[in-house]
């Protein structure tokens, strides 16, 4: 029985259906994906299997590659969030993580490119955990 997953970007404008699995689940560390996300990491779901249908909005999905790279990323025109990109002449589906309404049940397979962490993105488990904006 194939897996489904239902995701949108933040404004809602545009929505997508994942069918299938996945494969893995990298934390990269690259400048690129820190770049993209403006955080310490991007986090993405890989399929050379699954299938995306769009639900609404494919209009407003913009893609964005590095040139001479296989670095791409898309996005919504709208709110500019995260969206899931087909890369590889069509062979890989790349999901941002964060772009999904639905439940995983997969836990990041390796943190990549680790090397290259931003320098501030060290002994993160120590620093104080706090459930909403702090008072």
């Amino acid at each position: 029985m194939s897996k489904e997953f239902i995701g949108s970007c933040l404004c809602r404008k545009v929505s997508f259906k994942i069918v299938g699995s996945f494969e893995s689940f990298f934390l990269c560390h690259c400048k690129r994906c820190r770049k993209g996300t403006g955080s310490a990491h991007g986090a993405n779901l890989f399929s050379k299997s699954a299938t995306i249908a769009w639900i609404k909005g494919k209009e407003e999905v913009k893609t964005y590659r590095v040139i001479e790279t296989l670095h791409e990323r898309s996005f919504c025109q709208e709110c500019g969030s995260a969206l899931p990109t087909i890369q590889t002449n069509g062979d890989l589906l790349v999901v941002p993580a964060g772009s999904l309404d639905s439940s995983i049940d997969i836990q990041p397979s390796a943190r990549i490119f680790y090397a290259s962490r931003a320098e501030w993105d060290k002994d993160l488990d120590c620093v104080q955990k706090i459930d909403g904006f702090p008072s």
